[in-house]
């Protein structure tokens, strides 16, 4: 079976067609598992970033809370009070996310869309 595709590929000359098109599916193989491998790493080296960013931020807030809360106490001469300020600043942020979440998602969700836009433009 092979000796007669081999005879008739020779007969047409479609030999070479059919080597030289099977390895350019294999370059374009190798070449998208290239591409697949450096968009893989970008959002390894993104999402790293954005966690250490995030952990950073997360604990400057921690701290400056803890520091702001502390100040508090000695400014009103009591020993819980500044804490109670602090987490009543907490909670207005969180009441006032919660009622502008709809607002905040679309908007997110806008920006999200025209950023993916961007990127499959280049």
């Amino acid at each position: 079976m092979d000796k007669l595709r081999d005879t008739i590929f020779k007969f047409l000359r479609l030999d070479g067609l059919f080597s030289h098109l099977s390895g350019y599916v294999e370059a374009r193989i190798e070449l998208l598992k290239i591409e697949i491998r450096e968009d893989v790493a970008m959002a390894l080296a993104r999402v790293m970033i954005y966690g250490m960013i995030f952990f950073f931020g997360f604990m400057f807030m921690l701290f400056f809370s803890i520091g702001l809360a502390h100040f508090l106490n000695r400014y009103f001469n009591d020993t819980y009070i500044g804490y109670w300020i602090v987490a009543g600043l907490y909670l207005a942020g969180l009441v006032i996310f919660m009622i502008f979440k709809k607002g905040i998602l679309i908007n997110l969700e806008k920006n999200l869309l025209e950023v993916i836009k961007s990127k499959e433009k280049k």
